[in-house]
Formats: structure tokens, C-alpha cells, sequence
């Protein structure tokens, strides 16, 4: 009888996925993995506040199998199928002063790893300010993943904590009105393992990118991905602020939505509104929808 093989764990898979994509590089990031925690951004943001944890002289990337309290902006939850999604967080040193437009610089980074070819039947698509959303060839789509950055000082700079959630094989999400989508419609051999091993180089590569030029690195490859664009919206401002309707036009240098309105053009930051499609070309995302990290 043949000896049984010991199994391999989630975290040497995906350490041995990433430290296989990094080739050289792969000493400079710390891998750790967690079958449960909270959320990945917060345990790395955490540490920053803790006088005895970890000096930030280099990145760290935390992967989680399940988070029990995913969140994303204004106070949403992530709700992922361990197994079927990938969550995780990357903290990273910067220099920079200027943040503008890097969730919009990391949405191009993971699109272009998940979907390099940008088919015509269907692609990746970048959601201003932080979603990623699988569309097919008539223009609607479902929500594929989100962003979250959140940041902290440190000595020298700012730390970066970068927060993603990528579905990554078939899911039911009772809330999502706007509808689930998952990578395994785009790649049918898409595991989360290999999700993280095509995201973290680019990741890495973005960042490095962004530091050196800013998001005018990004301008060009963020408009080939726009699903904003030549679209009715509406911006929904937090509190009483009234509704914004208008055309989305791209976006300004600093990242900001410009939308034509009645009284011209307006630019709006990530920080003041939620975004809906309001002309039924693609699913609006509901306001109770689910968030990353």
C-alpha cells in the first residue's frame, strides 16, 4: 500500500504560488496566511499602532481563507465563501505624499492580471472608485471584486494598506441585487491560489509605478477599462447632500469622477459619494452592497 502524502497547506500553496511569480523579488515581501481573522486590513493596520510589532522596512501580505468582519467603504461588509473567493491585504511603505487616484492604479493592476487579453465577450471592468466588474459584450455586468485602501503614518512615509476581494469561483450573495459574478466565468481554471499569484507581482509593480509618477501613469490604461463612461449617473452624497445626476466623462488627473451635469462639468472625490448607474445600461450597485476587507 502506497504511503499517503502529507496534504499541503492553504499557506504553503499560496506562499509557493507567490514566491514562484516573484521569482527575485520574493525576498522582499513577508507572506503570512490565517484560515479566520476579522479583516485583513485591520490586523495590518493594527500593528502600526503596536509599539512592539513589526517595523515597516518592507511589505507584508496577510491572506485570509474567511473574515468573519470584511468591510469596505462607509462602514459596508464583504461576505466571501472560503474556498471559492480570494481575501486579502497588502501593507506597503510609501514615500509619496500625494494618494490620489491609487485605488483607481490598483483596479488597473488586478485587471490587467485577471484579464489580460480584454476579450470581447467579456472583460474586466474598473467601477469608479473601487469595484472591479466582469461585463459581457452588451455592456452590463455584475461585480466581480472591491478595493480598500486605508493608510496609517509610519516613519518615512505612509503605510499603505491595500484590502481586496476577488470571487473567485461561483457564489450566491442573497443581498447583491446587482448580481455576483466570479472570475471562474473569465478563466475556468481560476483557483484563488493562482488568483494571488498573477495579482501580487502586478500589485507590486503598480505600487512601485505609482510612487515613481502618480496616477498620470495610469490615466490611459484606467480609460480602457471604464465602465463609468458615456454613462448616465447618479452620485450619492452621505447625509442630506442632494443627489448628482449627469454623463460620467473619465476621470480628472487627481482620480476625481467628472460628470456633465446641467450647471457643466463636476468633479467628484471618492470620499463624498457612492456611485449608481442611473440609465439601466448595467446593474446599479444597491447601497446595502457587500465591500471588500
Amino acid at each position: 500500500m502506497p504511503l499517503r502524502q502529507p496534504e499541503v497547506s492553504r499557506h504553503d500553496a499560496f506562499a509557493e504560488a507567490v514566491n514562484s511569480a516573484l521569482g527575485g523579488r520574493a525576498g522582499v515581501l513577508d507572506i503570512e496566511y490565517v484560515a479566520e481573522t476579522g479583516s485583513t486590513n485591520a490586523d495590518l493596520l493594527d500593528r502600526t499602532r503596536d509599539p512592539a510589532a513589526k517595523k515597516w522596512d518592507r511589505p507584508c501580505l496577510l491572506v485570509a481563507e474567511r473574515q468573519t468582519a470584511g468591510r469596505g467603504r462607509r462602514g459596508r461588509n464583504w461576505q466571501a465563501t472560503p474556498g471559492a473567493s480570494l481575501t486579502f491585504s497588502l501593507a506597503w511603505p510609501l514615500r509619496a505624499a500625494d494618494l490620489s487616484g491609487l485605488s483607481l492604479a490598483i483596479g488597473c493592476a488586478i485587471a490587467e492580471a485577471l484579464d489580460p487579453a480584454q476579450a470581447t465577450h467579456r472583460r474586466v471592468a474598473i467601477k469608479w472608485p473601487n469595484d472591479l466588474w466582469l461585463v459581457g459584450s452588451s455592456g452590463e455586468g455584475s461585480k466581480l471584486g472591491g478595493i480598500l485602501i486605508e493608510t496609517a503614518p509610519i516613519d518615512g512615509g505612509r503605510l499603505a494598506v491595500i484590502g481586496v476581494g476577488i470571487n473567485v469561483l461561483e457564489q450566491r450573495v442573497a443581498e447583491a441585487s446587482s448580481g455576483v459574478a466570479w472570475l471562474g466565468q473569465l478563466d475556468a481554471g481560476a483557483t484563488p491560489a493562482r488568483a494571488l499569484e498573477r495579482i501580487v507581482p502586478a500589485l507590486m509593480d503598480a505600487l512601485a509605478r505609482f510612487e515613481d509618477a502618480g496616477f498620470g501613469a495610469f490615466e490611459a490604461r484606467f480609460a480602457a477599462r471604464d465602465l463609468l463612461r458615456g454613462r448616465t449617473v447618479r452620485c450619492t452624497g452621505q447625509g442630506n447632500a442632494q443627489s448628482l445626476d449627469g454623463v460620467a466623462d473619465g476621470v480628472s488627473p487627481l482620480g476625481e469622477l467628472l460628470v456633465h451635469t446641467p450647471r457643466g462639468v463636476e468633479a467628484v472625490s471618492s470620499g463624498e459619494v457612492s456611485v449608481r448607474l442611473a440609465d439601466g445600461q448595467a446593474p446599479a450597485t444597491p447601497e446595502k452592497s457587500r465591500a471588500p476587507c
